[in-house]
């Protein structure tokens, strides 16, 4: 409908929203402190801020994330978007002419739309008194724009002495919210009554559990659990502690080369090809077609965990699409990373490559042919006769191996199915989703540092190849880093530490971190906290945010380096280099922070951290520009802290979405 008249907030502020709504924003903006307006980047906070200041946890349920309601906010102040003057030749910002009303009403609607209160009272500000907000009947101007004091440029005046300006006026505001949201509420009650309440069904609906705003909501889609470095990142132990909520974990690329450890009531788990949500008792695992399975590995794993008092067999469910890896497979890893010599990749050895080789060759064989055991047999005498051609020397005892494969393979079989159409059924069921990566990013086959990665993409695009869903179902992505780096194996490491040397750090991060490969065995090689890199694992996966783990690994450390850019031959890039030859010559630009003598295994909320953790983790989530939910701070199951669904770009996200 289209209006003759341009709108003022009063006309269109929400009437649902409960009174505490403004407040939960309110928090949010203030806990920003204030914005510094640079020529080519977005506003960001202050690095200084955080030495005095750290976001108060008032707003877990906030229904709009503080990053959207700055990119919102700076649409629209003026020195967001800086030009130069024509009349000062040594580049002099200016402020552009005040934008259209018309663009301002705009994002009045979109703030009002999404149930934000202190958003659009501050796109009010931003017009420079344009708008009037109207409550009560009578009418209040907004603030001006005024200079900052601290030569960031012409912007608005402090966010935090703007926002005590508005504070007076968001009381009457809540005022009148706060009875349209009683009367409403009355009327919904006596109007449903006489009635009863419907029950919810299964279907898509079902999975939006739709509160008054400002609360939490069961979201649609798929959540993802993604490694963001080159591995061992922590993801288990984020997948086990999230997968007590889900009804469905899978595994979607790479095999048994994965290694999570979990520690619970101080014993070790340690898994390769189940998924680690295998310790929820009510969760169905899945195993899907992207994955390459070695049986006699993954026997050997369900029964060990039979042994622990963990009967899991009758939950897990095995893609009818997986190809499967044979000892042979194995055995042809060994042999080509041995003749590669001084070259060599690093391999676990585990037969991943070949295996994947033999995928792509049309020659492999799947899971579902064990269904017809002498199409199986047959298909299996042409691979190894095909390997065996390939790899002269190799011997295999292919009557033996067909001997062991049918004795497995009515259990195997019991564990097939088709997962791609049990996965879109659960989805579409409401049943909640939950998806381990393995490896990570930097090992991804087109993404990583080739050629030292793995044979499979370890990256978001996995979860729809190796799964069998559509892009649009998925929700959360959630990328697990160190608060350091790690890799095992050869290839690029730019922020490297030397490890051996009695007393280093790298030692500290060595022993202290105990990194030695689940998968392996060998010792990681250790080092800085990598932004540039992680930037562009960000960019990649679109993580919407950030699970940082063994942050209590720094503790004791007097001072802490954060690699924050690449400079090669002089000149600074901005994205992460194809070229080994380029990548053996980069120099890493570092920023040192101080450390914390403080024990942090015990903390739950943020604001146990001492100081100087807090502003670690604050400055890696500027630079990264994505919001830092979990942090480890202990080896054990539970020792981490969650900051809350405020800290999750996909909650915001997919609720506009759904609207």
């Amino acid at each position: 409908m289209s209006h003759t008249h341009q709108p003022l907030l009063g006309d269109i502020l929400p009437t649902k929203s409960p009174p505490t709504t403004a407040r939960r924003v309110l928090s949010v903006l203030v806990s920003l402190q204030r914005v510094k307006t640079h020529k080519h980047s977005q506003p960001s906070i202050a690095p200084s801020s955080y030495a005095t200041r750290s976001p108060k946890k008032r707003y877990p349920t906030t229904t709009v994330h503080p990053r959207r309601v700055w990119n919102l906010v700076c649409q629209c102040l003026p020195s967001s978007t800086p030009t130069r003057s024509s009349s000062h030749g040594n580049g002099t910002q200016r402020n552009p002419k005040p934008k259209p009303m018309m663009y301002y009403s705009h994002l009045f609607k979109q703030a009002s739309t999404n149930g934000t209160v202190a958003l659009a009272a501050m796109l009010a500000a931003s017009a420079g008194g344009a708008y009037m907000t109207r409550s009560n009947g009578g009418t209040t101007a907004m603030t001006s724009c005024q200079r900052d004091p601290e030569g960031g440029g012409e912007t608005r005046r402090d966010v935090l002495g703007m926002l005590r300006d508005l504070d007076a006026r968001l009381e009457n505001i809540e005022k009148t919210l706060g009875a349209s949201t009683t009367a409403t509420t009355t009327s919904s009650s006596s109007s449903s009554g006489g009635s009863s309440t419907k029950k919810a069904s299964s279907t898509v609906e079902s999975r939006y559990h739709n509160d008054a705003i400002g609360k939490s909501r069961t979201l649609p889609g798929i959540d993802v659990v993604l490694g963001s470095q080159w591995g061992d990142e922590g993801k288990g132990k984020l997948v086990d502690l999230l997968s007590q909520e889900y009804d469905v974990c899978a595994r979607v690329a790479g095999g048994s080369n994965a290694g999570h450890t979990i520690v619970v009531e101080g014993k070790k788990y340690k898994f390769h090809l189940l998924p680690s949500g295998v310790l929820n008792e009510k969760a169905t695992c899945i195993i899907g077609n992207g994955v390459v399975i070695h049986l006699p590995s993954f026997l050997n794993e369900l029964d060990g965990l039979k042994q622990s008092g963990i009967d899991a067999e009758k939950r897990i469910l095995l893609s009818d699409r997986a190809h499967l890896v044979f000892d042979f497979h194995q055995e042809v890893d060994g042999i080509s990373e041995h003749r590669l010599g001084r070259n060599k990749i690093g391999t676990t050895k585990k037969g991943i490559g070949p295996a994947y080789a033999s995928k792509i060759s049309r020659n492999g064989i799947r899971i579902g042919d064990l269904e017809n055991f002498d199409f199986f047999e047959m298909r299996f005498r042409e691979l190894a006769e095909y390997q065996m051609r390939s790899h002269p020397g190799l011997e295999i005892d292919v009557e033996g191996q067909l001997a062991y494969y049918r004795s497995i393979a009515d259990r195997v079989r019991a564990m097939t199915m088709d997962t791609i159409e049990y996965t879109n059924e659960q989805y579409d069921m409401g049943k909640k989703i939950l998806i381990e990566g393995a490896n990570a990013t930097m090992l991804d086959i087109d993404f990583g540092t080739y050629p030292y990665v793995t044979s499979s993409n370890p990256s978001i695009g996995s979860v729809l190849t190796g799964l069998g869903v559509s892009p649009k179902k998925i929700h959360g992505i959630y990328g697990t880093t160190k608060a350091y780096c790690t890799r095992v194996g050869e290839g690029p490491f730019p922020t490297e530490l030397e490890r051996d040397a009695p007393g280093s750090i790298g030692e500290h991060l060595g022993v202290v971190g105990a990194e030695w490969g689940t998968t392996t065995g060998r010792a990681r090689r250790v080092g800085w906290l990598d932004i540039p890199q992680m930037k562009y694992s960000t960019l990649i996966n679109g993580f919407t945010a950030i699970n940082l783990t063994k942050l209590d690994v720094l503790t004791g450390l007097p001072e802490l380096k954060i690699g924050r850019a690449y400079k090669h031959k002089g000149k600074i890039l901005n994205t992460m280099p194809s070229s080994l030859k380029t990548m053996s010559e980069l120099e890493v630009i570092y920023e040192t922070l101080p450390g914390w003598s403080e024990d942090i295994s015990k903390a739950r909320n943020f604001e146990d951290l001492p100081v100087n953790a807090q502003r670690y983790v604050l400055r890696v989530q500027e630079l990264l520009g994505v919001p830092i939910r979990w942090i480890g701070c202990g080896p054990n199951r539970l020792d981490m802290i969650d900051r809350g669904e405020g800290w999750d770009l996909s909650s915001e996200g997919s609720m506009n979405s759904s609207e």
